[in-house]
């Protein structure tokens, strides 16, 4: 039973991944809404040219990554500064939309635990 949830948690955070990701990319969703610190933030983001796409790219490359089964950990791994970065952004500067990247982060975390195993081989 435990492994069908983290299954099932683990395949809708990379489809949540993979969503966000192309969302950058097509605008397909509107953006939601943030204060006017995150706002400016935001901005610079898009200004700069080329963080929206990277952060794009590492979103779909990771969430298609975590829906393997091999590739899983490696994908957790690639989208934690991400999942890091949300979450903070939330606390410092759009503290609304704090629980979504409290959850994000956590079950992040959960991915890269239930695969300490693959990390372990490179220490041994």
């Amino acid at each position: 039973m435990k492994n069908k949830i983290f299954i099932s948690v683990r395949i809708l955070f990379a489809l949540m991944m993979i969503n966000s990701g192309l969302n950058k990319f097509f605008n397909f969703m509107p953006n939601p809404e943030m204060s006017a610190a995150a706002g400016d933030l935001m901005e610079a983001f898009s200004s700069s040219g080329y963080i929206i796409p990277l952060v794009a790219i590492v979103e779909v490359l990771a969430g298609a990554l975590i829906i393997t089964k091999k590739f899983n950990a490696l994908g957790a791994a690639l989208i934690m500064p991400v999942t890091i970065n949300i979450f903070l952004i939330h606390i410092v500067l759009n503290p609304a939309g704090f629980v979504m990247g409290l959850v994000l982060l956590l079950i992040n975390l959960w991915i890269l635990i239930e695969n300490k195993d693959k990390f372990n081989a490179f220490y041994e």
